[in-house]
């Protein structure tokens, strides 16, 4: 179970990452496009992180 919760922040961060330098080199060249699908990348690591998150939450709470 903790290989699942730790493969949605890996997930997470490396979408992030991603999706950081898309939003940055779209800004440099100039290019709408590259930018916005870095925007999503980043949103979408963002929402890995969130299930992440709330995996380690109800494993914390039944833990106990």
């Amino acid at each position: 179970m903790d290989s699942d919760m730790d493969k949605e922040h890996v997930k997470g961060a490396a979408d992030k990452a991603k999706g950081a330098i898309k939003d940055s080199a779209g800004k440099v060249m100039g290019d709408k496009e590259m930018q916005a699908e870095g925007k999503m990348d980043k949103a979408k690591g963002a929402a890995h992180s969130a299930v992440g998150d709330a995996k380690d939450a109800v494993k914390h709470a039944t833990d106990k």
